[in-house]
């Protein structure tokens, strides 16, 4: 209802892959699994119906295991030797995580001048006050934040919230 369109759901609840599965096939919405941490999550997975895949962190098996089912991932990283290993097993975008503890913007502008052609997708700490800061860095291609549906919002069925949060994030 806020107009998002690209939904990660994290791995980290048992009803994980039934939502994943619930959105599989909306008109309107590409949904994919977060917090992708083993080659059988991305079994699970793309079972479910994820169109993608995103790690907290940089997993050869794993990211190996999604090119072969044919799922986009997103892997993690926190450091430019990270970064480096990632570029060499061919990923273009990472996410950066936690992006807020380890320096925010002004770390993704000094890890994006080390090789221009990767983009960011921050996560971690995010704010929604801070969007406008991350997404001011070129190489940055979306942020990722659980502001937009926190526990707390989930669990009283706070949706008008939900979706005022998601409006304004757009």
């Amino acid at each position: 209802a806020g107009g998002c369109s690209l939904v990660e759901i994290t791995l980290r609840t048992e009803a994980a892959l039934d939502a994943i599965a619930a959105l599989a096939n909306h008109e309107t919405i590409i949904v994919g699994a977060g917090t992708v941490l083993t080659p059988a999550q991305v079994i699970a997975a793309r079972a479910a119906g994820a169109h993608f895949l995103v790690a907290p962190g940089l997993n050869e098996e794993t990211l190996t295991h999604a090119r072969i089912s044919a799922l986009p991932m997103i892997p993690g990283i926190a450091t430019a030797t990270e970064l480096q290993i990632a570029w060499n097993l061919g990923a273009r975008v990472v996410k950066f995580f936690p992006a807020a503890s380890l320096g925010g913007p002004a770390a993704i502008r000094a890890l994006s001048s080390i090789l221009p052609e990767v983009r960011f997708v921050p996560t971690g700490g995010i704010r929604e006050s801070d969007l406008p800061d991350y997404l001011a860095v070129p190489a940055t291609l979306a942020c990722g934040g659980t502001w937009l549906a926190a526990p707390d919002l989930l669990s009283t069925q706070n949706f008008a919230e939900i979706t005022r949060r998601t409006q304004a994030a757009r």
